[in-house]
């Protein structure tokens, strides 16, 4: 069984995902053992409290130094003994410390198609409105490993997604998310956790 700990920083839409293909089976042999927010008002915090999880905060503001907050963080996820970190829209920088300590099981989802509009500054709204900038036709969403770059990791999985005409930032945010983000995250998890992702050389490979 795959203990899984899901961090976020806010409304936890992918969180909400990740609790519904594990109830529904989609998601199989895996246990959400926590979610872990840095942000005490995070709606993915009821989210976790109305599907029985455990609900922790560890918040950078409750700590007179980044220091302290990281030996705190890694402190908290290591009592926790999970199996794998799962980054669902959580905008702290993770401590290479714990990159270190949990290599190759930390995974995120990226509302691109790594390598686009990807690396620092590249968030939420901001990928999309880059995406429109640049009048690419095709965005999509990638869910990696997580190392010591900024969306460098081994890529797992990718989807793509097509922009339309008229379409604004939230719109096409919106549909990366019901297209993409919402069905790559459960399915990414479940590979895991039934042994079929193994990273050779810098990639990963799908049995």
């Amino acid at each position: 069984m795959l203990r899984v700990a899901v961090m976020v920083s806010g409304g936890g839409t992918n969180l909400q995902a990740i609790i519904d293909a594990v109830k529904d089976g989609t998601i199989t042999n895996t246990e959400l053992v926590a979610v872990i927010s840095n942000n005490k008002g995070a709606y993915a915090l009821e989210r976790a409290k109305n599907a029985g999880i455990k609900d922790v905060v560890v918040s950078p503001k409750d700590y007179d130094t980044r220091d302290e907050f990281h030996k705190v963080l890694i402190d908290t996820i290591d009592k926790l003994d999970v199996d794998l970190i799962v980054l669902a829209g959580y905008l702290v920088v993770i401590p290479p410390e714990l990159i270190d300590k949990y290599e190759n099981r930390i995974i995120n989802i990226h509302p691109s198609l790594i390598p686009s509009f990807c690396g620092t500054g590249f968030y939420g709204l901001k990928v999309h409105e880059a995406a429109l900038a640049r009048g690419v036709k095709v965005v999509g969403a990638t869910v990696h490993f997580v190392d010591k770059g900024t969306d460098t990791g081994p890529i797992i999985l990718q989807k793509a997604v097509s922009v339309e005409q008229g379409d604004t930032p939230e719109i096409l945010q919106r549909r990366v998310m019901e297209q993409a983000e919402w069905k790559l995250l459960p399915e990414a998890i479940n590979l895991i956790a039934n042994d079929k992702v193994s990273v050779v050389d810098g990639k990963t490979i799908i049995r």
